[in-house]
């Protein structure tokens, strides 16, 4: 996995290893059917649209989102991430409820669906004709997640096609074991680009991109064969290089909280049994967020 890394040839986006590094703030239409209707602000690409009923909106309010999270842009550093900084207080034990997405599933039970990427999914990814895979090599998958707020939600992720099945397994077993995810879902390359904000925290695979200082070799990710779990709750760490930029707080790995990834834990074990690599093990960098196919 890596940082905030170059995207294709664009040269203002950052790069580290493997994980990604993007702003945190979604832009879908969301619709809410009991009193109000509330637009979120427009989106430069195609965005789900999702209706809540009464019911969905009881929530908890201590599950309730920052108003500031996503919104305070870092100062870019030599090294093309944004400025370290402490751990706000509220996001030192980070507990938050997802943003509305896609529908929520109508059942508790493990649901998903595999399929070819929807046109106006490969539309607000960041998949382009350079990309090394096809978007025929790829699948769109939707899945059931379990969120810090104690409910089921439905996510999506595009992933290589070869692995579709087994990525799907892997997350149901994540998910019968009640592993809580803040969000799952596909990124845009405008989000990827946007100014680093140091409290992304979004579960994620595909995104097209060269590793940084090889020009000729891509990603793992941009292949379909990585994926990022929780980044804030499990950062990318080397040296003085800290993704996300505000995720101090979880370099401290003794202090076990919902969302980490430790080995053995059922995150690692699920992976483990797919015989994808973890971040967590590599030699000179830690990069506990990051499970791999091919190890890169």
């Amino acid at each position: 996995m890596s940082l905030r890394l170059t995207l294709l040839t664009v040269a203002a986006a950052v790069t580290l290893g493997g994980c990604s590094a993007l702003s945190p703030s979604p832009t879908p239409t969301m619709t809410v059917e009991a009193v109000t209707t509330a637009t979120a602000t427009p989106s430069p690409e195609p965005a789900p649209t999702v209706t809540l009923n009464a019911d969905q909106q009881d929530h908890d309010a201590m599950y309730d989102r920052p108003q500031w999270l996503g919104t305070i842009p870092l100062e870019v550093q030599p090294d093309n991430l944004g400025e370290r900084k402490p751990t706000p207080e509220e996001l030192r034990d980070r507990q938050l409820a997802p943003r509305p997405w896609l529908p929520e599933p109508e059942t508790d039970e493990f649901v998903s669906t595999i399929s070819e990427v929807p046109d106006d999914v490969a539309e607000r990814s960041s998949w382009r004709p350079e990309c090394p895979v096809g978007l025929d090599e790829l699948s769109y998958l939707t899945m059931t997640y379990w969120g810090f707020d104690q409910q089921p939600h439905l996510g999506e992720m595009i992933v290589h096609r070869d692995h579709a099945e087994d990525v799907v397994g892997a997350f149901e077993t994540i998910y019968e074991g009640r592993f809580p995810i803040e969000e799952m879902r596909v990124i845009s390359l405008e989000e990827h680009l946007s100014p680093p904000t140091g409290d992304q925290n979004i579960t994620s695979a595909f995104w097209c991109r060269r590793v940084v200082g090889a020009a000729t070799v891509w990603s793992e990710h941009s292949k379909g064969l990585a994926i990022d779990i929780n980044p804030f709750h499990n950062p990318y760490y080397k040296g003085e290089e800290l993704f996300p930029e505000l995720s101090e707080a979880y370099l401290d790995r003794s202090w076990e909280r919902d969302g980490m990834i430790y080995d053995p834990s059922i995150v690692y074990d699920a992976f483990e049994e797919m015989g994808w690599t973890w971040g967590g093990h590599w030699d000179g960098r830690e990069d506990w967020m990051h499970f791999s196919a091919e190890g890169g």
